[in-house]
């Protein structure tokens, strides 16, 4: 008898998830666990690596006990990750530091020397991974010079779903997907750059073993398949990054088509079928598979801003939301849509946790301007919603240069369920967009490669019968001219404040 069901788990910076889905791509049951960010200062953003493997088996134990399933019906376990960590481990396994996070920016000044004393642009080239503290290759340089001590006793340096691994099976592996967002690994060789290995003081043997996205790992210890309640021979598919696996999971790998992310963070991305990087430096390459290069650009800012305007400017509404028994944010995009497109000439920068693309620059901080005595709180809060598309735009842009116009945006993530900020992303990328109905695209992602690596699937393109209908939005032909104005004064403004923007950070990091 075939197998009915596989779980896609998804290693996020703020929790991990797991989801059962049918092998035709219905949604089961899923579990979620949260955990926190270290932050003690603003530079620092760490975790704790073991409270993400106790939720990444919690997660798979009780999302099987709420399906109810036979566990001998599952197909196998494939997982999605966030990219760009890095954990300093000793020769049993033991970390020797905190999971150290994309959103770390202690790397920022080595960030910088590699950029311009390191050959770092050609290193990008070849590695696929733009210059920022985000890097792997920028934490160990960092790690290097600045803790000697540290550096010197590490066993391994691994990323959180490769002390997963380890801590579940006993072997260090590293799939192409997460090894491709190292800046230490080179897209043609598929495998690591002596150049890039050498600026950051390691060799081969301090890190994991490159594989296939598909590789998959069985024999399972007892004493962890009765925690997790899953058969010991059961496949673990290592799989690939969060990033690469939402492109699959919305059904975004046909050439010309585009996915847009807006979750806490954002991104754009789409797929060709070799590897590409960008002249200019501004976009990522990251595998999928040997066939599927997921090429795009990440941002910092995206839900978090909006979160941010909730509580730090609009406590009153967030009361009478509350009194009423509604969510704060509804009632925050009905206060924006009373505004009319372009907030009255108001414009936001959302560079509250500084910026990757198309920036790379740890320094960005936000800005409102053009604020005058006849804007009042809604134009604020409508400015920054437009903010965060107007800054996915001009990752766009950077796209379209390396690939030419698109011909279709599949948008998802957590601002999908608000129909004014999904016009106005249709509004000013002037272009249709669809969102698909299926909000677990990371998970169904991983799933579906899963099933690909086992022989389940012929092709990772059955995705396109597992996603569900979409919203579409096409674009406002009234709307379209002022957002194509507008959008040109932001781009020229961030330009314009570079060289103010590391200015600014040098005094907060001084007076803070």
């Amino acid at each position: 008898m075939s197998k009915k069901y596989v779980i896609g788990v998804d290693i996020g910076t703020t929790s991990t998830k797991s989801v059962l889905f049918t092998t035709k791509g219905a949604l089961v049951a899923s579990h979620n666990i949260e955990y926190p960010l270290h932050s003690p200062k603003p530079e620092i953003a760490e975790q704790d690596p073991d409270e993400i493997f106790r939720a990444v088996t919690s997660t798979i134990k009780y999302t099987l006990q709420k399906s109810g399933i036979v566990p001998a019906d599952l197909l196998c376990i494939s997982f999605s990750s966030a990219m760009h960590s890095v954990i300093a481990v000793d020769e049993a396994g033991q970390p020797l530091t905190r999971c150290i996070t994309w959103a770390d920016n202690r790397s920022a000044a080595w960030t910088e020397r590699i950029r311009s004393e390191m050959n770092g642009h050609e290193i990008y080239l070849r590695t696929g991974t733009p210059l920022h503290p985000m890097s792997p290759l920028s934490k160990l340089t960092w790690l290097r010079h600045e803790d000697p001590d540290l550096f010197a006793k590490t066993y391994k340096f691994v990323s959180i779903k490769e002390y997963v691994f380890f801590r579940l099976f006993g072997r260090y592996v590293i799939d192409h997907s997460i090894a491709s967002a190292t800046g230490l690994f080179n897209l043609e060789a598929l495998d690591w750059d002596a150049e890039a290995l050498a600026v950051a003081g390691v060799t081969p043997e301090r890190l994991s073993e490159p594989v296939p996205t598909t590789h998959a790992l069985s024999g399972l210890p007892v004493e962890w398949a009765a925690e997790m309640g899953v058969p010991v021979d059961l496949p673990f598919v290592v799989g690939a990054s969060d990033g690469v696996l939402s492109n699959l999971g919305v059904d975004a790998i046909a050439p010309g088509t585009v996915a847009v992310t807006i979750g806490t963070s954002g991104a754009i991305r789409s797929v060709t079928d070799r590897p590409v990087t960008d002249p200019k430096g501004r976009i990522f390459c990251y595998a999928l598979t040997e066939k599927h290069w997921v090429i795009g650009g990440p941002v910092n800012n995206g839900g978090m801003i909006f979160r941010w305007v909730r509580d730090q400017i609009c406590v009153s509404e967030m009361e009478t939301a509350s009194l009423l028994g509604r969510d704060p944010y509804e009632v925050l995009t009905e206060i924006a849509a009373r505004v009319k497109p372009g907030a009255d000439g108001l414009l936001f920068h959302p560079y509250l946790a500084g910026e990757r693309a198309p920036l790379w620059d740890a320094n960005a901080r936000g800005s409102f301007f053009g604020l005058g005595l006849h804007h009042k709180k809604q134009h604020m809060i409508r400015a920054v919603l437009e903010g965060v598309i107007y800054n996915l735009y001009t990752v766009f842009m950077a796209l379209q240069e390396l690939i030419g116009q698109p011909s279709r945006i599949q948008a998802t993530g957590g601002f999908a369920r608000s129909e004014l900020w999904r016009q106005m992303m249709a509004d000013i990328f002037d272009r249709d967009v669809h969102v698909p109905v299926s909000v677990e695209s990371s998970c169904l992602g991983a799933a579906v490669l899963g099933m690909y690596a086992l022989g389940e699937i012929d092709s990772l393109e059955a995705v396109s019968e597992m996603v569900g209908g979409s919203h579409h939005h096409t674009p406002n032909p009234a709307h379209v001219p002022a957002y194509q104005e507008l959008s040109r004064i932001y781009v020229r403004l961030s330009r314009l404040l570079k060289e103010e923007y590391g200015h600014i950070a040098a005094f907060q990091k001084k007076w803070m």
